[in-house]
């Protein structure tokens, strides 16, 4: 049997946003992840069975957010994250205490690639993944993710900052972003500076559930 050719994708899923456009509240910390408030805009998936299945649990919603948010996991084989998701610690690593918010066993049982100024030996942690640290710039966190994914997709968890990087490269292929209906007021804004959203991103599906709005982008093909 031939080879699939089929092209591997970098992808955004399940990245909600409150209603005045930011990704995370001001005043990140290890006690509040989103910043200060800001994990309201998370509830929409909290009530789902896909996330508490994720943590352990039973029961939850099996309604639309659910369905997106089990679908953000087809087909990836790796991830990309900025140095704020994985963690609260700024600068150079004081030691490698920290690893992560997830406990011992994270939710991507994959090959994880950290985007950061300061370097750090690979990271094994329970469950698949390994967290590696990538301080070359965001081509080559990409070119190492693909590599890794062993031709399926990789998915680009944010935060906003990584994620903008990426989108104003054209880097990005689709998004699948949740819109809130929680005001955070201030903190990290998705789009800032994407002049070329527009230009190069379509909006292709635009449904409501119950709490939230899912909205998908995907990059617009040139003939």
């Amino acid at each position: 049997m031939a080879e699939s050719t089929k092209k591997q994708k970098l992808v955004v899923r399940g990245f909600a946003l409150s209603l005045d456009g930011f990704s995370s509240a001001s005043g990140q910390s290890l006690e509040s992840p989103f910043g200060n408030g800001g994990l309201v805009i998370m509830e929409w998936a909290f009530q789902t069975r896909t996330m508490k299945t994720m943590f352990g649990q039973e029961g939850g919603s099996t309604g639309i957010d659910d369905s997106f948010l089990a679908k953000g996991f087809d087909n990836i084989g790796a991830n990309i994250l900025g140095r704020n998701m994985f963690g609260p610690v700024r600068g150079p690593w004081p030691d490698e205490e920290w690893k992560g918010w997830w406990g011992p066993n994270p939710p991507y049982h994959s090959p994880v690639f950290v985007v950061t100024h300061h370097a750090r030996a690979p990271l094994p942690m329970e469950g698949g993944t390994t967290f590696h640290f990538v301080t070359d710039g965001i081509e080559s966190a990409l070119q190492q993710a693909f590599a890794a994914a062993e031709g399926k997709d990789v998915r680009l968890g944010g935060g906003a900052t990584l994620v903008r990087q990426y989108l104003k490269a054209g880097l990005i292929d689709e998004l699948h972003l949740v819109m809130t209906n929680k005001l955070l007021g201030s903190g990290e804004r998705l789009f800032d500076g994407t002049d070329n959203l527009a230009r190069d991103y379509d909006c292709v599906e635009t449904v409501g559930s119950e709490t939230v709005t899912h909205v998908r982008l995907a990059k617009r093909k040139r003939s």
